[in-house]
């Protein structure tokens, strides 16, 4: 194998670690985000707003955490995770957002609604696949997740783990909304 070709391997990788942490910090500030919306009875618009800012402060904190407790001080981490994490997650929460509008009645389904989860459960699933690509290339440019991996200090949840999580999350919405649609 020649370097290039380590390279890409090592690119393609640290894209898909960089994705799944983003989808990690999406998903929980999206989850926290609709849950609030909806039990509150906010409007559509008034959730999506929540749910948005929620997914950017929980995918900044995923960042900034590790980096804090390896003793980097907030003003070096702020910049470090606004560079790793807003792009990937301005595109990911757009996807999201946008897919669960145009689905039909998701925005209208209550949290004892299976659609409200397998609607959402896509949604994440499919907003992961749009910003794995603008990771790479932002990772290709040493922009991105490129900051973190500068500082030589990771954390957060296993990969591997939110991998299998979101794939299953991803056959769950998958299956909800093909029942919806035939039922």
């Amino acid at each position: 194998m020649d370097a290039h070709a380590g390279h890409e391997m090592d690119v393609n990788q640290m894209a898909l670690s960089a994705t799944l942490h983003c989808l990690t910090g999406c998903a929980i500030g999206e989850i926290v985000g609709v849950i609030v919306g909806t039990a509150l009875g906010w409007s559509n618009e008034a959730t999506i707003v929540l749910a948005i800012v929620l997914a950017f402060v929980f995918g900044y904190s995923l960042t900034s955490w590790p980096l804090l407790r390896a003793g980097l001080a907030l003003a070096t981490v702020i910049p470090i995770a606004f560079a790793s994490d807003t792009l990937s997650i301005a595109v990911m929460e757009l996807v999201d957002n946008a897919i669960i509008v145009v689905i039909p009645g998701a925005m209208d389904a209550g949290l004892d609604d299976v659609l409200f989860w397998g609607s959402l459960s896509f949604a994440l699933f499919v907003a992961g696949f749009f910003a794995y690509p603008v990771n790479r290339w932002l990772l290709q440019r040493g922009k991105g997740h490129a900051a973190v991996h500068a500082t030589g200090i990771h954390g957060g949840p296993s990969p591997a783990v939110v991998g299998v999580i979101a794939a299953a999350a991803g056959l769950f919405g998958t299956v909800v909304l093909i029942a919806d649609a035939v039922g």
